[in-house]
Protein backbone atom coordinates (compact mmCIF):
# COMPACT_ATOMS: atom_id res chain seq x y z
CA UNK A 1 0.00 0.00 0.00
CA UNK A 2 0.99 3.40 -1.02
CA UNK A 3 2.07 5.73 2.23
CA UNK A 4 0.20 9.15 2.14
CA UNK A 5 2.05 12.61 2.99
CA UNK A 6 0.51 15.57 3.00
CA UNK A 7 2.80 18.83 2.70
CA UNK A 8 1.94 21.69 4.57
CA UNK A 9 3.60 24.52 2.76
CA UNK A 10 2.97 28.43 1.59
CA UNK A 11 6.19 28.26 -0.69
CA UNK A 12 5.17 27.40 -3.53
CA UNK A 13 8.54 26.66 -5.29
CA UNK A 14 8.81 24.04 -2.41
CA UNK A 15 5.74 22.63 -2.38
CA UNK A 16 6.73 21.68 -6.10
CA UNK A 17 10.06 20.33 -5.31
CA UNK A 18 8.89 18.29 -2.48
CA UNK A 19 6.07 17.23 -4.74
CA UNK A 20 8.29 16.02 -7.62
CA UNK A 21 10.50 13.71 -4.94
CA UNK A 22 8.37 12.29 -2.90
CA UNK A 23 6.42 11.31 -5.99
CA UNK A 24 9.37 9.83 -7.65
CA UNK A 25 10.34 7.71 -4.59
CA UNK A 26 6.66 6.64 -4.87
CA UNK A 27 4.72 8.41 -2.16
CA UNK A 28 1.01 9.67 -2.52
CA UNK A 29 1.55 13.41 -2.17
CA UNK A 30 -1.26 16.01 -0.98
CA UNK A 31 -0.62 19.32 -0.78
CA UNK A 32 -1.88 22.57 1.25
CA UNK A 33 -0.89 26.22 0.85
CA UNK A 34 -2.57 27.02 4.45
CA UNK A 35 -2.62 25.31 7.49
CA UNK A 36 -7.01 25.65 7.68
CA UNK A 37 -6.76 23.56 4.39
CA UNK A 38 -3.91 21.79 5.77
CA UNK A 39 -5.92 20.63 9.00
CA UNK A 40 -9.16 19.83 6.92
CA UNK A 41 -7.49 17.50 4.63
CA UNK A 42 -4.95 15.76 7.51
CA UNK A 43 -8.61 15.00 8.91
CA UNK A 44 -9.76 13.67 5.50
CA UNK A 45 -7.70 11.63 3.90
CA UNK A 46 -5.67 10.85 6.87
CA UNK A 47 -2.15 10.79 5.14
CA UNK A 48 0.83 8.48 6.78
CA UNK A 49 3.08 11.75 7.05
CA UNK A 50 2.86 15.77 7.10
CA UNK A 51 5.66 17.98 6.36
CA UNK A 52 4.51 21.03 8.05
CA UNK A 53 6.31 24.43 7.34
CA UNK A 54 6.22 26.10 10.59
CA UNK A 55 5.59 29.79 9.16
CA UNK A 56 2.21 29.42 7.48
CA UNK A 57 -0.56 32.31 6.93
CA UNK A 58 -3.36 32.50 8.96
CA UNK A 59 -3.06 29.47 11.06
CA UNK A 60 0.81 29.01 12.31
CA UNK A 61 2.38 25.55 12.05
CA UNK A 62 2.53 25.44 16.15
CA UNK A 63 -1.09 26.07 16.25
CA UNK A 64 -1.90 23.35 13.44
CA UNK A 65 0.13 20.99 15.24
CA UNK A 66 -1.94 21.51 18.50
CA UNK A 67 -4.97 20.95 16.59
CA UNK A 68 -4.14 18.39 14.97
CA UNK A 69 -2.82 16.58 18.40
CA UNK A 70 -6.15 16.54 19.83
CA UNK A 71 -7.35 13.63 17.25
CA UNK A 72 -4.21 12.49 15.55
CA UNK A 73 -0.41 10.90 16.14
CA UNK A 74 0.03 10.95 12.75
CA UNK A 75 4.26 11.55 12.34
CA UNK A 76 4.85 15.08 11.53
CA UNK A 77 8.57 16.30 10.35
CA UNK A 78 8.38 20.50 11.09
CA UNK A 79 10.16 22.74 8.21
CA UNK A 80 11.77 25.81 9.67
CA UNK A 81 14.00 28.69 8.92
CA UNK A 82 14.56 29.67 12.05
CA UNK A 83 17.75 28.05 13.59
CA UNK A 84 17.09 27.97 17.66
CA UNK A 85 17.34 25.11 19.98
CA UNK A 86 13.82 26.88 21.52
CA UNK A 87 11.90 26.50 18.13
CA UNK A 88 12.97 22.76 18.09
CA UNK A 89 12.32 21.97 21.71
CA UNK A 90 8.72 23.56 21.32
CA UNK A 91 8.38 22.15 18.28
CA UNK A 92 9.16 18.60 18.96
CA UNK A 93 7.02 19.19 22.48
CA UNK A 94 4.15 20.24 20.66
CA UNK A 95 4.25 16.95 18.70
CA UNK A 96 6.24 17.19 15.70
CA UNK A 97 8.18 14.09 15.07
CA UNK A 98 11.41 15.55 13.60
CA UNK A 99 12.63 19.15 12.31
CA UNK A 100 14.47 20.15 9.07
CA UNK A 101 15.64 23.61 9.20
CA UNK A 102 15.73 25.64 5.51
CA UNK A 103 17.34 25.78 3.35
CA UNK A 104 17.81 21.97 2.83
CA UNK A 105 18.68 19.29 0.79
CA UNK A 106 15.72 16.85 -0.64
CA UNK A 107 17.70 14.31 -0.13
CA UNK A 108 17.98 15.05 3.47
CA UNK A 109 14.29 15.32 3.56
CA UNK A 110 13.54 12.25 2.13
CA UNK A 111 16.19 10.46 4.31
CA UNK A 112 14.15 11.61 7.22
CA UNK A 113 10.60 10.90 5.79
CA UNK A 114 11.47 7.27 4.86
CA UNK A 115 13.08 7.01 8.76
CA UNK A 116 10.18 8.22 10.36
CA UNK A 117 7.77 6.34 8.94
CA UNK A 118 9.37 2.78 9.48
CA UNK A 119 9.75 4.15 12.99
CA UNK A 120 6.50 4.99 13.38
CA UNK A 121 5.55 1.63 11.80
CA UNK A 122 7.64 -0.23 14.58
CA UNK A 123 6.38 1.71 17.89
CA UNK A 124 2.58 1.13 16.35
CA UNK A 125 2.15 -2.58 14.96
CA UNK A 126 -1.21 -3.54 14.41
CA UNK A 127 -3.05 -4.95 17.37
CA UNK A 128 -4.90 -8.48 16.57
CA UNK A 129 -8.39 -8.70 17.23
CA UNK A 130 -9.50 -11.74 19.20
CA UNK A 131 -12.20 -14.08 17.46
CA UNK A 132 -14.27 -13.64 21.02
CA UNK A 133 -14.62 -11.54 24.24
CA UNK A 134 -15.78 -12.31 27.18
CA UNK A 135 -16.85 -10.14 29.81
CA UNK A 136 -18.88 -11.47 32.71
CA UNK A 137 -22.06 -12.12 31.38
CA UNK A 138 -21.08 -10.26 27.80
CA UNK A 139 -20.05 -12.02 25.03
CA UNK A 140 -18.76 -10.74 21.63
CA UNK A 141 -18.62 -13.78 18.73
CA UNK A 142 -16.79 -11.99 15.81
CA UNK A 143 -16.84 -14.98 13.38
CA UNK A 144 -20.63 -15.54 14.14
CA UNK A 145 -21.15 -11.92 14.26
CA UNK A 146 -23.45 -12.58 18.00
CA UNK A 147 -23.33 -10.54 20.79
CA UNK A 148 -24.80 -12.62 23.93
CA UNK A 149 -25.65 -11.08 27.11
CA UNK A 150 -26.49 -14.29 29.77
CA UNK A 151 -26.79 -16.51 26.75
CA UNK A 152 -29.52 -14.12 25.08
CA UNK A 153 -28.48 -12.80 21.14
CA UNK A 154 -28.67 -9.14 21.02
CA UNK A 155 -29.79 -7.52 18.19
CA UNK A 156 -27.45 -5.34 16.79
CA UNK A 157 -26.66 -3.57 13.50
CA UNK A 158 -24.13 -3.99 11.42
CA UNK A 159 -22.23 -0.78 11.76
CA UNK A 160 -23.55 -1.06 16.02
CA UNK A 161 -21.65 -4.64 15.82
CA UNK A 162 -18.36 -2.86 14.62
CA UNK A 163 -18.33 -0.09 17.20
CA UNK A 164 -19.16 -2.38 19.59
CA UNK A 165 -16.28 -5.36 18.71
CA UNK A 166 -14.25 -2.11 18.03
CA UNK A 167 -14.14 -0.40 21.40
CA UNK A 168 -14.29 -3.57 23.21
CA UNK A 169 -11.12 -4.62 21.56
CA UNK A 170 -9.41 -1.50 22.78
CA UNK A 171 -11.11 -1.79 26.29
CA UNK A 172 -9.26 0.99 28.90
CA UNK A 173 -8.03 3.40 25.55
CA UNK A 174 -9.74 6.68 24.52
CA UNK A 175 -10.32 6.42 21.20
CA UNK A 176 -11.10 10.05 19.05
CA UNK A 177 -13.94 10.32 16.95
CA UNK A 178 -12.10 10.63 14.43
CA UNK A 179 -10.41 7.15 15.11
CA UNK A 180 -13.43 5.82 15.46
CA UNK A 181 -14.72 7.10 11.97
CA UNK A 182 -11.82 5.69 10.10
CA UNK A 183 -11.32 2.03 11.97
CA UNK A 184 -15.21 1.50 11.74
CA UNK A 185 -17.35 3.52 8.87
CA UNK A 186 -13.73 3.57 6.90
CA UNK A 187 -11.28 6.45 5.52
CA UNK A 188 -13.87 6.70 2.33
CA UNK A 189 -16.48 7.82 5.13
CA UNK A 190 -17.11 12.05 4.27
CA UNK A 191 -20.45 12.38 6.54
CA UNK A 192 -21.28 13.98 10.07
CA UNK A 193 -18.98 12.97 12.93
CA UNK A 194 -21.32 13.33 15.27
CA UNK A 195 -22.79 9.93 13.84
CA UNK A 196 -20.48 8.21 16.19
CA UNK A 197 -21.94 10.12 18.84
CA UNK A 198 -25.64 9.03 17.62
CA UNK A 199 -24.38 5.27 17.68
CA UNK A 200 -22.92 5.47 21.00
CA UNK A 201 -26.12 6.35 22.94
CA UNK A 202 -27.91 3.42 20.32
CA UNK A 203 -25.08 1.14 22.02
CA UNK A 204 -25.77 2.65 25.22
CA UNK A 205 -29.62 2.64 25.18
CA UNK A 206 -29.33 -1.27 24.56
CA UNK A 207 -26.78 -2.39 26.97
CA UNK A 208 -26.86 0.07 29.69
CA UNK A 209 -27.05 -0.83 33.58
CA UNK A 210 -27.20 -4.78 31.79
CA UNK A 211 -23.19 -6.09 31.25
CA UNK A 212 -20.51 -5.67 33.30
CA UNK A 213 -18.90 -2.44 31.13
CA UNK A 214 -19.62 1.19 30.45
CA UNK A 215 -18.84 3.37 27.08
CA UNK A 216 -17.64 6.49 28.97
CA UNK A 217 -17.39 10.11 27.02
CA UNK A 218 -14.08 11.42 27.79
CA UNK A 219 -14.57 15.45 27.25
CA UNK A 220 -12.69 16.45 24.08
CA UNK A 221 -11.12 13.78 23.33
CA UNK A 222 -13.88 10.88 22.50
CA UNK A 223 -15.07 7.49 23.95
CA UNK A 224 -13.53 4.42 26.22
CA UNK A 225 -15.10 1.38 26.67
CA UNK A 226 -14.13 0.64 30.69
CA UNK A 227 -14.56 -3.30 32.03
CA UNK A 228 -16.24 -3.12 35.26
CA UNK A 229 -15.82 -5.96 38.04
CA UNK A 230 -17.72 -8.88 36.78
CA UNK A 231 -19.70 -8.27 40.36
CA UNK A 232 -21.25 -5.51 38.97
CA UNK A 233 -23.00 -3.93 35.89
CA UNK A 234 -22.99 0.01 34.42
CA UNK A 235 -25.72 1.93 36.67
Amino acid sequence: MTDRILIVEDDEGIREILRYHLATAGYAVSEARDGAVGLRLARTIRPDLVILDLMLPGMSGMEFCRALRRSSRVPIIMVTARDSEVDKIVGLELGADDYVTKPFSVREVLARVNAVIRRSREERPERTIPERDEIGCFVIDRPAHRVLVEGRDVKLTAREFELLSFLVAHSGRVQSRDVILQQVWGADFIGDRKTVDVHVRWLREKFGGKVPFEIVTVRGAGYRLDRLDTGRVAS
